[in-house]
């Protein structure tokens, strides 16, 4: 066992679930890191392998220095940074060394570009047949999309996500995020995470592909499938009370108010609490096949009582009658929330070459196998040396296949 794997160059134990497990991480921008941050944190060894210039994400937003943007730091902690001018035939070389000790290799490639580069699983399961090798790319292996390039943007547009995120008869928008990203990262680690259980079980290694379209057009139809489910359709698809106009947070005198009733129950005290027990009888709104069928009438009835209340009053009003709510936050407002403040969400940390800066806490909690932030993203080819001279390469063979070679 290599102090890499299973404990850190301090001597710090590594825990979490997945201590010991080794990752090759040829991913850049924002899914693949997302997916492998969340190894990282618990508890893999992550090895991110960057060009000499590095990943691209490394120049996107605010930064004290070149390469390391804010950007990059919130999806680039708990990793090791190797750099390898992978278009030299002794970079390639040292990646397959990599590779071969590796429990997993991640990239976001097209397939065309993984067999181009001749790391494609064939070649990759030759060598390592336990290894579980997981890409993310547009569009399914077997469809004809397969070779088609797709960025966020892209499948936020096409999956349906910005048709759904637009007022009535407004023009859609994307979510103010990298939302597919984002969610399809979280999807590769989840699924990496049980081919893991199933080789545990079979000794056998396998591909795992995550479509970023088929995986957000599932998402996204989970409910809004809805009437076309049936055939014939019993309705369009769409559910209704997500679409409804008036499903936001809804304006007080002095702010905005999350709330939600399910329970017929519920529903009951949030209308004797904003003083409409008129609301009770209406016949509109006593089921919830009623309240879904009228389900725009119902909100617009909400929105003009909630205006006339403080958010504070609104809120006092619905936790006496126990009726879920929330006051709406900017994102500036979360930085000084109480809650947030009293879990330790934020933390200042101090970043080797960076400074004072605030980091996030990992969410997920392990009873037996706790996680931890053990080290903050690395600077640009931190790690190429240590790593490298481990698979027995020369100071003089390092500092060829980390430098960009001219044509």
């Amino acid at each position: 066992m290599t102090p890499t794997q299973n404990e850190t160059t301090t001597g710090t134990t590594v825990t979490g679930p997945l201590a010991g497990i080794r990752v090759i991480d040829l991913s850049m921008y924002t899914l693949g890191p997302v997916s492998t941050q969340i190894l990282g944190d618990m508890g893999a060894d992550v090895i991110k392998i960057e060009r000499p210039e590095g990943d691209v994400n490394r120049y996107i937003g605010p930064s004290r220095h070149a390469g390391m943007s804010a950007n990059f730091m919130h999806i680039n902690r708990n990793k090791r940074s190797v750099v390898l001018d992978l278009k030299q035939p002794k970079a390639r070389q040292a990646l397959m060394k990599m590779i071969a000790t590796a429990d997993v290799f991640v990239h976001c490639m097209r397939k065309q570009a993984a067999v181009r580069m001749g790391i494609d699983y064939a070649t990759i399961g030759a060598l390592n047949p336990r290894i579980i090798y997981a890409a993310a790319s547009g569009y399914r292996y077997d469809g004809p999309r397969k070779d088609r390039p797709a960025y966020d943007d892209i499948i936020q547009g096409e999956s349906g996500v910005a048709a759904l995120n637009r007022p009535r008869g407004g023009e859609p928008r994307y979510f103010p995020m990298t939302f597919a990203d984002k969610f399809i990262g979280n999807i590769q680690a989840s699924a990496i995470g049980m081919a893991l259980y199933s080789r545990e079980r079979t000794g056998v290694g396998q591909e795992v592909h995550v479509p970023m379209f088929e995986t957000l057009l599932g998402f996204n139809f989970t409910e809004h499938l809805w009437g076309a489910t049936f055939d014939p359709p019993l309705s369009p698809p769409g559910y209704p009370r997500m679409l409804a106009t008036n499903r936001r947070p809804y304006p007080t005198r002095d702010g905005y108010m999350c709330l939600h009733a399910v329970t017929n129950d519920t529903w009951r005290r949030l209308f004797i609490a904003i003083n409409r027990p008129d609301m009770v009888d209406d016949k509109r709104f006593a089921t919830v096949s009623d309240r879904s069928r009228n389900i725009e009438a119902l909100y617009d009835n909400l929105d003009a009582e909630i205006r006339k209340y403080s958010t504070a009053e609104l809120r006092a009003l619905l936790d006496a009658a126990d009726v879920p709510n929330a006051p709406m936050n900017e994102l500036q407002d979360l930085l000084q929330d109480s809650y947030v403040k009293e879990t330790e969400f934020f933390k200042r940390v101090d970043h080797p070459s960076e400074g004072s800066v605030l980091s996030m806490s990992i969410p997920v909690q392990f009873g037996a196998t706790p996680v931890s932030v053990r080290a903050l993203a690395p600077r640009l080819g931190e790690h190429t040396r240590p790593i490298l001279e481990e698979l027995g390469y020369s100071d003089d063979d390092i500092q060829a296949m980390s430098s960009r070679q001219s044509a």
